[in-house]
């Protein structure tokens, strides 16, 4: 199977989804994206504009290990803020885009009270979700979790894995 690219905006709800699909996936892998940055000693915050560089390096290295795991016979999930911008790191290969889109207000209830180190800063994630609202072509990629339970999310996308609703192909 294609990778999953499990998106949105900070609180969306992608790790809580990705830990919950994982074991219905034989030989599952879940990349949790935010762990590549705290990876790097000194980052610079993703949403500032001078990380672009480490933010293409860090995509780049993503997108690596997932192939080489996919590659490896392996369904990868790939949890994290990979907006439509990044989708070129991951090549010309199939994979299935998901975008969990909650509402602005429930986005912001949900990202503002997580702990640290999550990003919790109202400016950011708003501006986010504004960019995941925008998906133009690929509008159809958005799920809208807002009423959803994590075991309703969970076994939508379960179900569009199956038919292959969010499947992006080169």
């Amino acid at each position: 199977m294609p990778p999953i690219i499990l998106t949105g905006p900070p609180g969306a709800g992608k790790t809580t989804i990705a830990r919950l699909i994982a074991p219905h996936l034989p030989r599952s892998v879940h990349l949790h994206t935010d762990d590549f940055w705290h990876y790097i000693t000194a980052p610079i915050p993703p949403h500032l504009p001078e990380a672009h560089t480490q933010n293409t390096a860090v995509m780049n290295i993503i997108a690596t290990t997932t192939h080489a795991y996919t590659n490896a016979g392996y369904q990868v999930i790939c949890d994290g803020i990979i907006g439509p911008w990044f989708l070129p790191t991951f090549g010309p290969h199939p994979l299935h885009y998901i975008v969990l889109t909650p509402t602005e207000p429930t986005t912001l209830t949900r990202a503002t009270t997580r702990k640290s180190p999550a990003l919790t800063d109202p400016t950011p994630i708003l501006s986010l979700h504004r960019q995941f609202a925008s998906l133009g072509p690929l509008t159809h990629h958005a799920l809208d979790t807002t009423t959803l339970t994590p075991a309703q999310t969970t076994t939508t996308i379960l179900n569009a894995l199956t038919t292959g609703t969010y499947l992006l192909t080169p």
